[in-house]
């Protein structure tokens, strides 16, 4: 069984810890991002890397309960040789800090509070108290100081928001990502590019995820195993997921079981789901809020657009909702074989109605950000009419430039006719305003056939449309191509 259990990635990451603890004033770092993206496992390497530190993790305990904790994690570190008594705490969080503030005053000190909103939930003050804290004593002092955390909203509100009391304060923030598909390669060299694919459409960049993943056993037996087991702790986590953001999220959950069905409007989630349309609104506000949900707008479209869609972005949710939350009775008897056959079955065309459109706008990013397309997109992802989808859509407002892109996840090369359907959705999604240049791009998992690649391959070069538009070029690509690009991009960035 080979799983990785060596820190891999986060150069980016690791160099602005590097800069921030080695600035010669006081640094305040906000790190937050969703759990399990390896917040903790990110700060507490880079701690054993040599910094003096102290690493202390908020539990969701009572208010003096904590404050009793930190003292003592604080007393300890203070004086290793003499631990601190049972009963000992600082009578106040201002007093704790302060002694923070003794303690960097000679010598560079690092204090991470991991799960700081745990605070914040006991105690809302405490943002205002280590304002205060900040202003007065430790950013006169040799403190780095970090703090993190995995409540997205909250996060935001009391800590980065305008009108929180440490708003101005931090030095940097950091939102850690997930890591993107480009990174499968350097975590699975032995998985083929389809089977990263799969396995990213199921897991997504979530490193707690793929440290489970086992890459000498099939991916069949990864799923099955990881997935389909009553005891399995995959099992669990979207509920806990949701726990950290509302208290009961039973409406939340038929929400995102109705988006993982194919509802994508508040019309069409109100109706699979019962929920007024008005209460959809509210409860999508809060998932979106927690980053589970987005709703998109065709990027050639105002952000007034009615057209707005309804998407989950959390690829293991997406994947949960749709082919494990309903078979909860079936794991528990062990009956895995009717789920594994829906899973092998719809897969693929799962990944090419969500994972494969991703990756492939992920790539028009970066091929325009790397010059191997013939400008800088502003925007990239969809776009569509009441009539007309098309997978991917860069746009450029100063040169005028739009790509026009088709996903298509087959296991045999796509011929002519889906290229030639293409170019006749133009009219319905170049705006109308302005001189538009047309580029064509498709990405084809298997390829394209030799009539398909004699049509792209014609001479498009100024060829005007029925509209305001002329076209630019086409280029076809294949899932080979995409790996190799997105590898080469990452290896800089992990």
């Amino acid at each position: 069984m080979t799983r990785f259990r060596k820190f891999k990635g986060r150069k980016r990451e690791l160099t602005l810890l590097d800069e921030l603890w080695t600035a010669p004033e006081a640094s305040f770092l906000v790190l937050y991002g969703r759990r399990r993206v390896g917040k903790t496992r990110l700060l507490t390497h880079w701690l054993k890397r040599g910094a003096r530190g102290l690493y202390w993790v908020t539990e969701p305990s009572s208010t003096l309960d904590q404050l009793r904790s930190f003292s003592q994690a604080l007393y300890n570190f203070a004086n290793p040789a003499a631990p601190a008594p049972a009963d000992f705490t600082y009578a106040t969080w201002a007093q704790a800090l302060q002694q923070v503030a003794n303690l960097a005053r000679e010598e560079r000190l690092v204090l991470i509070i991991d799960e700081f909103t745990y605070l914040l939930d006991n105690n809302p003050g405490l943002a205002g108290v280590l304002q205060n804290a900040w202003d007065h004593q430790l950013s006169q002092s040799n403190l780095f100081l970090i703090i993190s955390g995995s409540h997205l909203g909250m996060m935001q509100r009391q800590i980065l928001s305008y009108q929180a009391p440490l708003y101005g304060r931090a030095t940097r923030q950091l939102s850690l990502q997930p890591f993107l598909f480009g990174a499968t390669n350097l975590f699975f060299p032995t998985y083929d590019a389809g089977d990263r694919v799969a396995l990213y459409a199921i897991f997504g960049g979530i490193p707690t995820y793929w440290e489970r993943i086992d890459a000498e056993a099939t991916l069949s037996d990864n799923i099955r195993r990881q997935l389909l087991t009553p005891d399995n702790l995959m099992q669990a986590e979207p509920r806990l997921l949701l726990q950290d953001f509302v208290r009961d999220p039973n409406n939340y959950i038929a929400i995102l079981r109705a988006i993982a069905s194919g509802a994508r409007t508040q019309k069409e989630i109100s109706s699979h789901t019962g929920l007024a349309q008005g209460h959809v609104s509210k409860y999508a506000s809060v998932l979106r809020e927690a980053g589970f949900v987005e709703r998109r707008i065709p990027v050639t479209s105002g952000e007034r657009s009615r057209l707005g869609r309804y998407h989950i972005t959390d690829p293991y949710l997406r994947f949960y909702y749709r082919f494990l939350s309903t078979r909860q009775a079936q794991f528990a008897l062990n009956i895995e074989e009717p789920a594994l056959a829906e899973i092998k079955r719809y897969l693929p065309n799962f990944i090419g109605s969500h994972t494969w459109e991703e990756i492939s706008r992920e790539w028009v990013l970066r091929a325009s950000n790397a010059g191997q397309l013939p400008f800088l997109a502003d925007q990239v992802g969809s776009a569509w009419t009441r009539d007309v989808q098309v997978d991917v859509v860069a746009i450029s407002q100063r040169s005028k430039t739009i790509v026009l892109g088709e996903c298509k996840w087959h296991n045999k090369a796509v011929g002519r006719p889906v290229l030639q359907e293409l170019v006749a959705k133009t009219n319905a999604i170049v705006p109308d305003q302005g001189q538009w240049r047309v580029l064509y791009l498709g990405f084809s998992r298997a390829g394209w056939t030799d009539a398909a690649h004699s049509f792209a391959a014609k001479s498009w070069d100024g060829q005007k449309g029925q509209g305001n538009w002329s076209v630019e070029g086409m280029q076809l690509l294949d899932l080979e191509q995409i790996d190799e690009d997105m590898v080469q991009w990452h290896t800089a960035l992990i």
